[in-house]
């Protein structure tokens, strides 16, 4: 827990509806507590990987891929202007590390909060838990909070 008076809120941001849900959960809280968020997109780059990697299009052209840092600083400045929007005080921090659980547990070493979507891009469909909320959960240092939209 911090020793300071801001209640901080550590939020995954990934892009995923999950993602999304919890965030807008999370910045309504920091908003009603006076705290602030701090939302981190963990980027890596796949192993063999060259970026930026130039693709043929169907139609003979060429078009250029992101790199992942590129998509992940995308992501959290959407997720920025997002938190901004609704009136919550938040920083950003894109982190470049292959295991995105590891990056926010190592963010939120002094936070009050954790909150992560449930599920987010990877895996298998249907689980309800994915795996980054489950490692989340198992090794953080303050509360977990896990966003679950409601059933259809």
């Amino acid at each position: 827990m911090t020793d300071s008076s801001s209640f901080t809120i550590v939020v995954g941001v990934d892009g995923s509806p999950d993602s999304r849900l919890a965030l807008e959960w999370a910045a309504d809280e920091a908003r009603l507590r006076n705290g602030r968020l701090q939302l981190i997109t963990a980027w890596s780059k796949p192993p063999l990987a060259w970026y930026p990697e130039v693709l043929e299009t169907a139609a003979g052209g060429i078009a250029v891929a992101p790199a992942p840092e590129e998509d992940a600083g995308k992501l959290n400045a959407e997720a920025l202007k997002f938190a901004a929007d609704k009136g919550a005080a938040a920083t950003g921090h894109v982190v470049h590390n292959h295991s995105p659980a590891a990056a926010i547990v190592n963010a939120a070493r002094e936070a009050d909060l954790i909150v992560v979507g449930a599920r987010g891009y990877g895996g298998f469909e249907g689980l309800h838990l994915g795996a980054v909320s489950h490692q989340v959960v198992n090794h953080a240092h303050c509360p977990v909070l896990i966003f679950r939209p409601k059933a259809a």
